[in-house]
């Protein structure tokens, strides 16, 4: 598929400074597929403002230029006033509320037209995985105006309760406190502990990742599809927790796949 120039327009969602994203498309309607996906991108970087939008902003071109309708978002984090649990994961659930209005009314009629609003994929990495999955459970993958049927969770973390028994310092400070001090905390934000919802979780992950082991997305499918939760595993062979930001790796190519990009 060829290249083609792309668009990006900053959107906010919210009055917080961290509450925004960049909405990327084909910036001419003439390259752009006659159905359009929505994807929505969610960074990672252990829930700190160490790590901002634009780790992402390579892949979400990459994807605009392939003819996706793009939605990369910021949310707070730890070292900003609001950021950490439960505001990181509700920011994220108006992100994708906004694709409903703020989002969609962004869109020139001619992109706006093609744009298949019944189904959105929402892709993210590492802490940003965690919340896809949490928020797109706490929609039950709807908003008013949309229909979530893929989430892609990158090297995840999916299970926040034995990250939290094995006394992970991220998931400390995302939770505000230790987990003998705070169970229902951890449970409430963890994926492998979130309801069954109507659509299709793909964990990819690299057998190399040394941050996140591939056994916990192993663990997280197993457990889910035992429940009734449709999700499936890819595991790329020698790679490792980073090449997900990165647009030539295995593993964005299996993510643009499983997208259908």
């Amino acid at each position: 598929m060829k290249r083609c120039p792309v668009h990006r327009t900053k959107i906010e969602y919210g009055s917080a400074p961290s509450q925004y994203g960049h909405l990327y498309h084909a910036a001419d309607p003439a390259d752009l597929p006659a159905v359009v996906r929505p994807v929505v991108l969610i960074h990672g970087g252990y829930w700190t403002t160490e790590f901002g939008l634009t780790i992402e902003s390579a892949i979400a071109r990459r994807y605009a230029e392939r003819g996706a309708l793009v939605w990369n978002i910021e949310y707070r984090r730890i070292g900003e006033p609001g950021g950490g649990w439960p505001n990181s994961l509700t920011d994220v659930v108006a992100a994708l509320t906004a694709l409903d209005e703020q989002a969609r009314n962004a869109l020139p009629d001619e992109v706006a037209r093609v744009v298949d609003w019944s189904s959105v994929g929402v892709v993210g990495h590492s802490a940003g995985g965690q919340l896809a999955v949490a928020a797109v459970a706490r929609l039950g993958a709807r908003t008013a105006k949309t229909r979530i049927t893929t989430v892609v969770a990158q090297s995840a973390a999916l299970d926040l309760v034995g990250a939290g028994k094995a006394g992970r310092p991220s998931v400390r400070a995302f939770l505000g406190a230790d987990y003998a001090d705070a169970p229902q905390r951890y449970r409430d934000a963890s994926p492998l502990e979130a309801p069954v919802f109507d659509a299709h979780v793909v964990a990819v992950h690299g057998d190399k990742d040394t941050a996140i082991p591939v056994a916990v997305s192993r663990d997280y499918v197993e457990a889910v599809t035992a429940r009734g939760q449709s999700a499936e595993l890819i595991v790329v062979p020698e790679e490792g927790h980073d090449v997900f930001v990165d647009p030539r790796s295995v593993g964005n190519r299996q993510t643009m796949r499983v997208l259908g990009i």
